[in-house]
This record gives structure tokens, sequence and C-alpha cells, in this order.
């Protein structure tokens, strides 16, 4: 068990190491904050994050970014109607050796890499979506029969469009669910636009450091996992994530009205984990009902499903995840949920 000096030794380093990061990738990155901060914590979660917005944001040079200051193999990709599940696992081929002798051989895919970029996810058909999905939850692929493990850390960050709606397939549920967070890139203002001007158009582009190792960002992903969370913070997390289900007792107006479906056990998960990484850079090792609230509305966003009125009357799910934040409470001293 660790000591208290152990402890804030922890604390003081993935703090320094979290500014780092943000600070190397806002030299290129202009604005989104708070997209940036969301984007390095499903990375320090170990999970995946969706970006929503339309083309020429900066998302993919975000990704680039962050593959160059972590020193990680990075791959594009972009999804069009044609793609096919091989095009990105890889697939088996027959290869004939010197002596003449033909054999199967393994021919790995793009996926194999440490940050991997599916651009316009929703402009490939579901069964290629469906080919991520191995992926993104187990970080290993299955291909004729045979597992193949990726390589340590795995992040995919994929992209859509919310405007072009005409050739694009819809993210099932079970695809939206293996995202961490959804996060939506809204246009720059004025400022921003000025600046990214300045720093893409002139001669000299901003240099990039390394700022970790891989080693290094599996130590942090550790740290996040050691982070405590007391049984009255969880009861919390888990009264929101009931909230989002329309036959719970905790669901709201809006809810049970209008969803049809709520978020899955690994909303749970990501209020968790974001919860803590927010914990730490708040300078806390401990997590708190306010850290998880900070991260339910990209948590739990992509997690509900509207029924026919929900649509109908246009209900945004942004709408709906803050409601659910004002009317529940946090008790302290609150018994066990009854199972």
């Amino acid at each position: 068990m660790s000591t208290p000096d152990e402890i804030r030794q922890q604390l003081e380093h993935f703090r320094s190491q979290f500014e780092k990061l943000r600070v190397e990738t806002h030299k290129m990155i202009v604005g989104y904050e708070d997209t940036v901060e969301n984007v390095l914590i499903c990375l320090l979660s170990r999970s995946n994050a969706l970006l929503e917005g339309v083309p020429g944001l900066g998302k993919t040079m975000l990704v680039r970014v962050l593959s160059q200051i972590l020193h990680l193999d990075f791959v594009r990709v972009q999804f069009t109607p044609d793609l096919m599940p091989a095009d990105i696992l890889g697939t088996n081929i027959v290869v004939e050796d010197a002596g003449g002798q033909r054999h199967m051989e393994f021919r790995r895919g793009p996926i194999f890499t440490n940050l991997m970029l599916a651009d316009e996810i929703n402009r490939a058909t579901p069964k290629t979506q469906s080919a991520l999905l191995e992926a993104m939850e187990e970080h290993e692929v299955t291909i004729g029969g045979v597992t193949h493990i990726l390589e340590e850390p795995f992040f995919v960050l994929a992209t859509q469009n919310p405007v072009e709606q005409i050739g694009t397939y819809p993210l099932p549920k079970a695809a939206l669910d293996k995202f961490m967070f959804k996060l939506i890139v809204h246009y720059p203002n004025a400022d921003e636009l000025m600046e990214i001007s300045r720093r893409t158009t002139s001669v000299e582009m901003p240099s990039l450091e390394q700022v970790m190792s891989k080693e290094e960002i599996l130590e942090l992903q550790s740290v996040v996992r050691d982070v405590p969370v007391a049984p009255h913070v969880e009861r919390y997390a888990v009264r929101l994530v009931l909230a989002t289900d329309p036959d719970s007792e905790f669901a709201t107006e809006l809810v049970k009205d209008y969803v049809k479906q709520g978020s899955s056990p690994r909303g749970l998960q990501a209020l968790i984990l974001g919860g803590k990484i927010r914990a730490l850079l708040n300078g806390r090792f401990n997590l708190a009902c306010e850290d998880v609230r900070k991260v339910a509305i990209p948590a739990l966003r992509h997690r509900l499903t509207f029924s026919f009125e929900g649509q109908s009357a246009g209900i945004r799910t942004d709408d709906v995840v803050n409601q659910i934040l004002e009317q529940t409470e946090e008790f302290v001293d609150e018994p066990a949920l009854a199972s």
C-alpha cells in the first residue's frame, strides 16, 4: 500500500505530465480547451473518443499532434461505403516460400497501431463499423480463428459529420457504447480563426517536443485506476446512470417522456474513470461527486436512445442529462441501493 508521500508524488507527477501534454498540444491546436482535455482523459483512461463536428475543424490535426508528442504510431483511415473489414483489420493471404511451398500468412491492417483516427466513421457500412468493436473493447482482433493482440497503448478516435447525412450509416448503440466520451467540436470564434491563420499560413510552424513515452502513458493509466472511490460517490454515479432508464425510480420527466433506452453499465465506468482523472487534475487522490458531474454530459450524451416522441420533439440529449444532474441529489450517508 502506498504511503502518503508516495501518493502525493504520484498526484503531482500526474498533474505535471497532463499539463505538459495540454500545453504541447495547444502549440498547434487553437482553442478547444475542453475537447483537448477530454480527449486526453479518454487516452489516459485506456478508452476511445468520438468527435462530432463539420470537416476542417482540426480533428485530424489533434490526433497527429498527440502521436508526435507521445511518440506513438499513428494511422488515419478514411471510412467510405466501399471500405471492408479486411481493409482495417488485415487478412490471411497465400504466400509461396523459396522452396515452392505455399502457406497462409497474416498481413496486418492499419488497426495495428497506437493511435487510430477513424475519419467519418458513419460513412462505412455497419459490417465495417463492427470490425472495430473487438479492437476497441478488448484491444485485440480475431482473424480466421486466430487472436492477435494489439500493442499498448491503443486508442481509437473517430469522427463524424453531423450535417451531411446522405450516404451515411448511423452508428448502432453497441458501437456508440464503446466510446467513453462523445465530444462536440464547435466552430471557432473570430479570435481563434485569426490565430489559426497565423499558425498555419506563416513560414515557421510550431515545433513539438515529445512529452512522454509509451511506458509513461501506461504508468499514468495505472495511477488512474488506483484512485479510490467512496461508497456515497459511487452510489451517486449509479443514480445518474439509473436516471437515464425510463423504467427506473430515479428517471426524470424528460427521460420518462422521451427516452426509449438509457445508458448501459459502460456509462457508469465512463463516469468513474473520467471523474478519477478530474480529481487528480484538481489535486485530490479521491473521487468526489463534483468530478462525476464534470464528465456526465460527454459520458452519457451518446448512450441515450430517444423514442419516436423524443425524436419528433427535437429533444437534445444534453438537455436530458442536464435535467438529470439538476434533480439527482447527493447523500453522504445514504444506505446501499436495493438490488
